[in-house]
Protein backbone atom coordinates (compact mmCIF):
# COMPACT_ATOMS: atom_id res chain seq x y z
CA UNK A 1 0.00 0.00 0.00
CA UNK A 2 1.30 3.26 -1.37
CA UNK A 3 2.00 5.43 2.20
CA UNK A 4 -0.08 8.56 3.28
CA UNK A 5 0.92 11.99 3.31
CA UNK A 6 -1.35 14.44 5.21
CA UNK A 7 -0.79 18.19 4.85
CA UNK A 8 -2.88 19.96 7.71
CA UNK A 9 -2.58 23.02 9.49
CA UNK A 10 -4.73 26.45 10.36
CA UNK A 11 -6.63 28.15 7.29
CA UNK A 12 -4.35 29.96 4.92
CA UNK A 13 -1.09 28.53 5.67
CA UNK A 14 -0.04 27.59 2.27
CA UNK A 15 -1.21 23.71 2.81
CA UNK A 16 -2.71 23.92 -0.91
CA UNK A 17 0.37 25.74 -2.39
CA UNK A 18 2.77 23.26 -0.64
CA UNK A 19 0.62 20.26 -1.79
CA UNK A 20 0.57 21.40 -5.45
CA UNK A 21 4.38 22.05 -5.19
CA UNK A 22 4.91 18.66 -4.00
CA UNK A 23 2.49 16.65 -6.11
CA UNK A 24 3.93 18.86 -9.64
CA UNK A 25 0.91 20.28 -10.85
CA UNK A 26 -1.80 22.65 -10.02
CA UNK A 27 -4.14 20.16 -8.56
CA UNK A 28 -5.75 22.77 -5.72
CA UNK A 29 -7.40 25.69 -5.92
CA UNK A 30 -4.77 28.87 -4.40
CA UNK A 31 -5.81 31.72 -3.05
CA UNK A 32 -5.39 34.28 -0.62
CA UNK A 33 -8.60 33.68 1.38
CA UNK A 34 -8.99 31.32 4.12
CA UNK A 35 -11.05 27.76 4.05
CA UNK A 36 -11.02 27.28 0.05
CA UNK A 37 -10.06 23.81 0.35
CA UNK A 38 -13.43 22.21 1.99
CA UNK A 39 -13.38 18.59 1.01
CA UNK A 40 -9.89 16.30 0.96
CA UNK A 41 -7.92 16.40 -2.07
CA UNK A 42 -5.55 13.54 -2.98
CA UNK A 43 -2.71 12.91 -5.14
CA UNK A 44 0.09 10.36 -6.07
CA UNK A 45 3.87 11.70 -6.29
CA UNK A 46 7.38 10.45 -6.24
CA UNK A 47 9.37 12.54 -3.09
CA UNK A 48 13.02 11.30 -3.45
CA UNK A 49 12.10 8.33 -5.04
CA UNK A 50 9.33 7.08 -2.44
CA UNK A 51 5.43 6.78 -3.62
CA UNK A 52 3.25 8.32 -1.94
CA UNK A 53 -0.03 9.48 -1.70
CA UNK A 54 -0.65 13.26 -1.03
CA UNK A 55 -3.53 14.03 0.86
CA UNK A 56 -4.73 18.10 1.13
CA UNK A 57 -6.82 19.14 3.87
CA UNK A 58 -9.17 21.69 5.02
CA UNK A 59 -8.08 24.34 7.64
CA UNK A 60 -8.40 23.08 11.45
CA UNK A 61 -10.81 24.87 13.13
CA UNK A 62 -12.73 24.42 16.89
CA UNK A 63 -16.13 24.43 15.75
CA UNK A 64 -19.07 22.78 16.71
CA UNK A 65 -19.64 19.39 15.12
CA UNK A 66 -22.92 20.40 13.39
CA UNK A 67 -21.19 23.46 11.19
CA UNK A 68 -19.38 23.66 8.23
CA UNK A 69 -16.02 24.48 9.69
CA UNK A 70 -16.89 21.32 12.16
CA UNK A 71 -17.86 19.09 9.28
CA UNK A 72 -14.50 20.26 8.00
CA UNK A 73 -12.51 19.29 10.66
CA UNK A 74 -14.30 16.15 11.09
CA UNK A 75 -12.94 15.15 7.92
CA UNK A 76 -9.82 15.94 8.51
CA UNK A 77 -9.49 14.35 12.09
CA UNK A 78 -10.37 10.87 9.58
CA UNK A 79 -7.50 11.79 7.32
CA UNK A 80 -4.90 12.33 10.06
CA UNK A 81 -6.22 8.73 11.57
CA UNK A 82 -5.25 6.85 7.85
CA UNK A 83 -2.52 8.64 7.66
CA UNK A 84 1.53 7.20 7.88
CA UNK A 85 3.04 10.93 8.41
CA UNK A 86 1.41 13.99 8.79
CA UNK A 87 3.13 17.47 7.35
CA UNK A 88 1.84 20.38 9.81
CA UNK A 89 1.78 23.80 8.34
CA UNK A 90 2.01 26.72 9.74
CA UNK A 91 2.93 30.48 8.62
CA UNK A 92 6.68 31.30 9.27
CA UNK A 93 5.80 35.32 8.58
CA UNK A 94 2.93 35.17 10.78
CA UNK A 95 5.01 33.22 13.82
CA UNK A 96 3.40 30.08 16.28
CA UNK A 97 -0.16 31.23 17.04
CA UNK A 98 -2.54 30.12 19.82
CA UNK A 99 -3.83 27.58 17.52
CA UNK A 100 -1.10 26.50 15.88
CA UNK A 101 0.06 25.43 19.66
CA UNK A 102 -3.32 23.91 20.39
CA UNK A 103 -3.26 21.46 16.95
CA UNK A 104 -0.47 20.52 17.85
CA UNK A 105 -1.31 19.11 20.57
CA UNK A 106 -4.11 17.70 19.67
CA UNK A 107 -1.41 15.65 16.76
CA UNK A 108 1.22 14.68 19.80
CA UNK A 109 -1.64 12.79 21.12
CA UNK A 110 -2.72 11.13 18.25
CA UNK A 111 0.72 9.18 18.39
CA UNK A 112 0.88 9.60 14.20
CA UNK A 113 4.71 10.49 12.85
CA UNK A 114 4.76 14.87 12.44
CA UNK A 115 6.87 16.73 10.14
CA UNK A 116 6.32 20.61 11.29
CA UNK A 117 6.99 22.70 8.30
CA UNK A 118 6.99 26.50 8.42
CA UNK A 119 6.00 27.33 5.62
CA UNK A 120 6.33 31.25 4.07
CA UNK A 121 10.22 30.73 5.51
CA UNK A 122 11.94 33.13 2.78
CA UNK A 123 14.36 35.91 3.94
CA UNK A 124 16.08 36.46 6.75
CA UNK A 125 13.70 35.95 9.22
CA UNK A 126 12.82 32.29 7.94
CA UNK A 127 15.47 30.26 9.87
CA UNK A 128 14.21 31.64 13.65
CA UNK A 129 11.08 31.71 12.77
CA UNK A 130 11.27 27.68 11.86
CA UNK A 131 13.50 27.53 15.51
CA UNK A 132 10.63 28.77 16.89
CA UNK A 133 8.94 25.43 15.99
CA UNK A 134 10.90 23.33 18.17
CA UNK A 135 8.98 24.27 21.47
CA UNK A 136 5.98 22.11 20.03
CA UNK A 137 7.94 19.18 20.30
CA UNK A 138 7.22 17.56 17.29
CA UNK A 139 10.73 17.12 16.36
CA UNK A 140 13.00 18.82 14.57
CA UNK A 141 11.22 21.52 11.66
CA UNK A 142 11.62 21.93 8.52
CA UNK A 143 11.42 25.67 6.72
CA UNK A 144 10.29 26.14 3.31
CA UNK A 145 8.58 28.75 0.74
CA UNK A 146 5.99 26.47 -1.37
CA UNK A 147 5.26 29.22 -3.10
CA UNK A 148 9.06 30.28 -4.38
CA UNK A 149 9.85 26.47 -4.16
CA UNK A 150 12.51 27.53 -1.29
CA UNK A 151 13.76 24.24 0.74
CA UNK A 152 10.87 21.68 -1.07
CA UNK A 153 13.90 19.06 -2.29
CA UNK A 154 14.89 19.26 1.26
CA UNK A 155 11.46 18.57 2.45
CA UNK A 156 10.83 15.69 -0.20
CA UNK A 157 13.72 13.87 1.29
CA UNK A 158 12.48 14.10 4.71
CA UNK A 159 9.22 12.96 4.14
CA UNK A 160 11.41 9.78 2.08
CA UNK A 161 13.56 9.58 4.86
CA UNK A 162 10.40 9.36 7.49
CA UNK A 163 8.21 6.80 5.68
CA UNK A 164 8.43 2.89 5.46
CA UNK A 165 10.47 1.49 2.37
CA UNK A 166 7.85 -0.25 0.48
CA UNK A 167 6.91 -3.60 1.01
CA UNK A 168 7.37 -4.74 -2.34
CA UNK A 169 10.73 -3.72 -2.68
CA UNK A 170 13.09 -3.15 0.46
CA UNK A 171 14.52 -0.18 -0.84
CA UNK A 172 16.19 1.95 1.86
CA UNK A 173 16.98 5.92 1.94
CA UNK A 174 20.38 5.19 1.54
CA UNK A 175 19.79 3.85 -2.66
CA UNK A 176 17.74 6.20 -3.65
CA UNK A 177 19.59 8.13 -6.89
CA UNK A 178 22.21 10.74 -5.53
CA UNK A 179 20.65 14.22 -7.54
CA UNK A 180 23.68 15.59 -9.21
CA UNK A 181 22.90 18.83 -11.54
CA UNK A 182 25.87 19.91 -13.99
CA UNK A 183 25.77 23.79 -14.37
CA UNK A 184 27.79 26.59 -15.76
CA UNK A 185 28.11 29.30 -18.30
CA UNK A 186 27.25 28.56 -21.98
CA UNK A 187 29.46 26.29 -23.84
CA UNK A 188 30.95 25.76 -20.52
CA UNK A 189 30.73 21.60 -22.21
CA UNK A 190 28.26 20.92 -19.65
CA UNK A 191 26.16 18.57 -22.27
CA UNK A 192 29.17 17.31 -23.59
CA UNK A 193 30.27 15.82 -19.78
CA UNK A 194 26.67 14.46 -19.83
CA UNK A 195 26.81 12.87 -22.62
CA UNK A 196 29.79 11.06 -21.88
CA UNK A 197 28.66 10.01 -18.08
CA UNK A 198 25.54 8.32 -20.02
CA UNK A 199 27.86 6.65 -23.12
CA UNK A 200 25.43 7.97 -25.84
CA UNK A 201 24.21 11.42 -27.61
CA UNK A 202 21.63 12.16 -25.10
CA UNK A 203 22.30 15.92 -25.60
CA UNK A 204 22.54 18.24 -28.39
CA UNK A 205 25.90 19.41 -28.60
CA UNK A 206 28.14 21.68 -30.23
CA UNK A 207 30.30 25.05 -30.96
CA UNK A 208 27.38 27.42 -30.10
CA UNK A 209 26.63 28.52 -26.80
CA UNK A 210 22.82 28.10 -25.36
CA UNK A 211 22.27 24.43 -27.33
CA UNK A 212 20.72 23.53 -23.96
CA UNK A 213 17.48 25.27 -23.24
CA UNK A 214 15.97 23.15 -20.43
CA UNK A 215 17.00 21.06 -18.03
CA UNK A 216 17.06 17.33 -18.69
CA UNK A 217 17.77 14.36 -16.22
CA UNK A 218 18.48 11.01 -17.00
CA UNK A 219 19.21 8.16 -14.54
CA UNK A 220 22.13 6.10 -14.69
CA UNK A 221 24.72 3.65 -12.27
CA UNK A 222 28.17 5.74 -12.21
CA UNK A 223 30.99 3.98 -12.00
CA UNK A 224 30.82 3.66 -8.36
CA UNK A 225 27.70 1.22 -8.92
CA UNK A 226 25.71 3.89 -6.97
CA UNK A 227 22.29 4.94 -8.55
CA UNK A 228 22.39 8.65 -9.58
CA UNK A 229 20.26 11.17 -11.45
CA UNK A 230 21.79 13.41 -13.74
CA UNK A 231 20.32 16.74 -14.68
CA UNK A 232 22.18 19.01 -17.77
CA UNK A 233 21.04 23.03 -17.25
CA UNK A 234 20.82 25.61 -19.66
CA UNK A 235 23.39 28.05 -19.52
CA UNK A 236 23.20 30.95 -16.88
CA UNK A 237 24.62 34.59 -18.41
CA UNK A 238 24.32 37.63 -16.66
CA UNK A 239 21.20 38.75 -15.64
CA UNK A 240 21.43 41.87 -18.04
CA UNK A 241 22.09 39.72 -20.75
CA UNK A 242 18.81 37.48 -20.20
CA UNK A 243 16.24 39.41 -22.90
CA UNK A 244 14.56 36.81 -24.33
CA UNK A 245 11.48 35.44 -22.67
CA UNK A 246 12.43 31.83 -23.90
CA UNK A 247 16.03 32.60 -22.33
CA UNK A 248 14.13 33.64 -19.47
CA UNK A 249 12.51 30.58 -18.69
CA UNK A 250 15.67 28.77 -19.25
CA UNK A 251 17.09 30.61 -16.75
CA UNK A 252 14.67 30.12 -14.25
CA UNK A 253 14.50 25.63 -14.79
CA UNK A 254 18.60 25.94 -14.52
CA UNK A 255 17.62 27.44 -11.10
CA UNK A 256 14.81 25.21 -10.20
CA UNK A 257 17.44 22.03 -11.02
CA UNK A 258 20.33 23.36 -8.91
CA UNK A 259 17.74 23.41 -6.00
CA UNK A 260 16.57 20.05 -6.30
CA UNK A 261 19.76 18.87 -6.44
CA UNK A 262 22.25 17.37 -3.87
CA UNK A 263 25.03 17.86 -5.51
CA UNK A 264 26.19 20.62 -8.08
CA UNK A 265 29.12 20.00 -10.49
CA UNK A 266 30.17 23.74 -11.42
CA UNK A 267 31.53 23.39 -15.00
CA UNK A 268 34.37 25.97 -15.88
CA UNK A 269 35.58 26.57 -19.55
CA UNK A 270 39.52 25.71 -18.67
CA UNK A 271 40.94 27.27 -21.97
CA UNK A 272 38.79 30.52 -20.83
CA UNK A 273 39.66 30.45 -17.38
CA UNK A 274 37.68 31.36 -14.31
CA UNK A 275 35.13 33.89 -15.22
CA UNK A 276 33.20 36.93 -12.79
CA UNK A 277 29.80 34.93 -14.23
CA UNK A 278 31.44 31.58 -12.73
CA UNK A 279 32.38 33.14 -9.25
CA UNK A 280 28.60 34.41 -9.70
CA UNK A 281 26.82 31.20 -10.42
CA UNK A 282 29.33 29.51 -7.80
CA UNK A 283 27.84 32.28 -5.00
CA UNK A 284 24.17 30.86 -5.94
CA UNK A 285 24.95 27.21 -5.57
CA UNK A 286 26.40 28.47 -1.88
CA UNK A 287 23.56 30.29 -1.58
CA UNK A 288 21.26 27.71 -2.43
CA UNK A 289 23.37 25.64 0.46
CA UNK A 290 24.25 22.42 -2.17
CA UNK A 291 27.41 20.19 -2.08
CA UNK A 292 29.77 21.48 -5.06
CA UNK A 293 32.47 20.62 -6.75
CA UNK A 294 34.24 22.60 -9.35
CA UNK A 295 34.91 20.41 -12.69
CA UNK A 296 37.40 22.65 -15.05
CA UNK A 297 36.16 21.13 -18.71
CA UNK A 298 38.36 21.42 -22.33
CA UNK A 299 41.68 20.35 -19.97
CA UNK A 300 43.00 18.85 -23.23
CA UNK A 301 43.14 22.06 -25.29
CA UNK A 302 45.32 23.80 -22.05
CA UNK A 303 48.50 24.07 -23.17
CA UNK A 304 50.16 25.54 -19.57
CA UNK A 305 48.40 23.15 -17.15
CA UNK A 306 50.44 23.80 -14.16
CA UNK A 307 50.03 27.17 -14.66
CA UNK A 308 45.45 26.81 -15.74
CA UNK A 309 45.01 24.98 -12.42
CA UNK A 310 47.15 27.46 -10.39
CA UNK A 311 45.39 30.32 -11.70
CA UNK A 312 42.01 28.85 -11.15
CA UNK A 313 42.85 28.11 -7.60
CA UNK A 314 44.17 31.77 -6.85
CA UNK A 315 40.83 33.15 -8.24
CA UNK A 316 38.64 31.00 -6.18
CA UNK A 317 40.45 31.12 -3.19
CA UNK A 318 40.31 34.88 -3.13
CA UNK A 319 36.88 35.34 -4.47
CA UNK A 320 35.33 32.02 -2.80
CA UNK A 321 36.16 32.41 0.62
CA UNK A 322 32.62 31.28 1.83
CA UNK A 323 33.60 27.96 -0.17
CA UNK A 324 37.28 27.88 1.37
CA UNK A 325 38.85 24.84 0.13
CA UNK A 326 36.55 23.54 -2.58
CA UNK A 327 37.66 20.77 -5.00
CA UNK A 328 38.82 21.41 -8.25
CA UNK A 329 38.93 18.62 -10.87
CA UNK A 330 40.53 19.25 -14.24
CA UNK A 331 38.25 16.91 -17.10
CA UNK A 332 38.48 16.44 -20.82
CA UNK A 333 34.82 15.05 -21.40
CA UNK A 334 35.91 14.90 -25.23
CA UNK A 335 38.99 12.07 -24.05
CA UNK A 336 37.56 10.88 -20.96
CA UNK A 337 40.88 12.52 -19.26
CA UNK A 338 40.23 12.73 -15.11
CA UNK A 339 36.59 11.41 -15.35
CA UNK A 340 37.59 8.78 -13.19
CA UNK A 341 38.57 11.26 -10.58
CA UNK A 342 34.85 13.21 -10.59
CA UNK A 343 33.13 10.72 -8.82
CA UNK A 344 35.14 10.26 -5.76
CA UNK A 345 35.05 13.66 -5.43
CA UNK A 346 31.53 13.34 -5.56
CA UNK A 347 31.20 11.03 -3.17
CA UNK A 348 33.70 12.67 -0.78
CA UNK A 349 32.17 16.31 -0.75
CA UNK A 350 28.30 14.73 -0.79
CA UNK A 351 29.46 12.73 2.82
CA UNK A 352 30.97 15.96 4.18
CA UNK A 353 27.72 17.85 3.30
CA UNK A 354 25.65 15.25 4.99
CA UNK A 355 27.94 15.45 8.15
CA UNK A 356 26.93 15.56 11.57
CA UNK A 357 29.15 16.27 14.59
CA UNK A 358 29.27 14.25 17.50
CA UNK A 359 28.03 16.94 20.19
CA UNK A 360 31.07 16.18 22.81
CA UNK A 361 33.71 16.55 19.76
CA UNK A 362 31.54 20.04 18.86
CA UNK A 363 31.76 21.22 22.29
CA UNK A 364 35.40 20.57 22.37
CA UNK A 365 35.89 22.62 19.42
CA UNK A 366 33.73 25.45 20.44
CA UNK A 367 35.50 26.17 24.00
CA UNK A 368 38.34 25.87 22.15
CA UNK A 369 37.76 28.77 19.48
CA UNK A 370 36.14 30.82 22.12
CA UNK A 371 39.63 30.51 24.42
CA UNK A 372 41.59 31.12 21.22
CA UNK A 373 39.58 34.50 20.26
CA UNK A 374 37.27 35.29 22.77
CA UNK A 375 34.30 37.13 21.23
CA UNK A 376 34.62 41.00 20.82
CA UNK A 377 33.05 44.08 22.63
CA UNK A 378 29.75 45.03 21.37
CA UNK A 379 28.75 48.63 22.19
CA UNK A 380 30.98 48.49 25.06
CA UNK A 381 29.94 45.08 25.83
CA UNK A 382 31.54 41.49 25.77
CA UNK A 383 29.17 38.88 23.98
CA UNK A 384 28.26 36.02 26.15
CA UNK A 385 28.31 32.74 23.59
CA UNK A 386 27.28 30.19 25.46
CA UNK A 387 26.63 26.63 23.63
CA UNK A 388 26.22 25.86 19.93
CA UNK A 389 24.54 22.23 18.74
CA UNK A 390 23.98 21.06 14.99
CA UNK A 391 20.54 20.91 14.31
CA UNK A 392 20.68 19.45 10.58
CA UNK A 393 22.76 18.35 8.00
CA UNK A 394 22.26 18.99 4.05
CA UNK A 395 24.13 21.50 4.35
CA UNK A 396 25.86 21.60 8.20
CA UNK A 397 23.50 24.03 10.40
CA UNK A 398 24.43 25.11 13.51
CA UNK A 399 22.37 27.23 16.20
CA UNK A 400 24.66 29.13 18.80
CA UNK A 401 23.23 30.71 21.88
CA UNK A 402 24.06 33.28 24.14
CA UNK A 403 23.20 36.84 25.47
CA UNK A 404 22.96 38.94 22.43
CA UNK A 405 24.06 36.44 20.04
CA UNK A 406 22.70 38.00 17.42
CA UNK A 407 24.88 41.11 17.75
CA UNK A 408 27.85 38.99 16.90
CA UNK A 409 29.92 41.16 14.09
CA UNK A 410 30.41 39.16 10.55
CA UNK A 411 34.18 38.98 11.19
CA UNK A 412 33.76 36.99 14.11
CA UNK A 413 31.38 34.92 12.85
CA UNK A 414 33.88 34.10 9.92
CA UNK A 415 36.25 32.93 12.12
CA UNK A 416 34.02 30.56 13.50
CA UNK A 417 33.04 29.14 10.20
CA UNK A 418 36.42 28.76 9.23
CA UNK A 419 37.58 27.18 12.25
CA UNK A 420 34.69 24.75 12.29
CA UNK A 421 36.20 23.78 8.60
CA UNK A 422 39.32 23.25 9.46
CA UNK A 423 38.46 21.38 12.54
CA UNK A 424 36.35 19.31 11.43
CA UNK A 425 37.51 18.93 7.05
CA UNK A 426 34.67 20.25 5.44
CA UNK A 427 36.47 21.87 2.31
CA UNK A 428 33.92 23.67 0.25
CA UNK A 429 30.69 22.56 2.34
CA UNK A 430 28.37 25.85 2.98
CA UNK A 431 28.20 25.72 6.79
CA UNK A 432 25.43 27.70 8.46
CA UNK A 433 25.39 29.30 11.44
CA UNK A 434 21.92 30.90 13.13
CA UNK A 435 22.42 33.13 16.25
CA UNK A 436 19.62 32.43 18.74
CA UNK A 437 19.99 35.46 21.57
CA UNK A 438 18.56 35.41 24.98
CA UNK A 439 15.74 37.45 26.08
CA UNK A 440 15.65 39.84 29.03
CA UNK A 441 12.63 39.91 30.57
CA UNK A 442 13.23 43.23 31.93
CA UNK A 443 13.68 44.82 28.48
CA UNK A 444 11.59 48.20 27.48
CA UNK A 445 10.50 47.74 31.11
Amino acid sequence: MIPRVVITGRPNVGKSTLFNRLAGARLALVADTPGVTRDRKEAEAVLAGTKVLLVDTAGLEEAAPDTLPGRMRASTGRAVEEADLVLFVFDARAGLLPEDRHFATWLRRTGKKVLVVANKAEGRGGAAATMEAYELGLGEPVGVSAEHNEGVYDLMRDIADLLPPPPEEDESAENLPLHLAIVGRPNAGKSTLMNHLLGEQRMITGPEPGLTRDAVSADFTGPDGLPYRLVDTAGLRKRAKVDEGLERMSTSSSIEALKRAEMVVLAIDAVQGVQEQDLHIARLVEREGRACIIALTKWDAVEDRTAGKQAALDRISISLSQMKGITLVPISAETGEGINKLFPAIRATYEKWNFRIPTSALNRWFEAALERFPPPLVEGRRLKLRYITQVKARPPTFALFGTRAEQVPDTYMRYLVNSLRDAFELPGVPIRIMLRGTENPYHEK
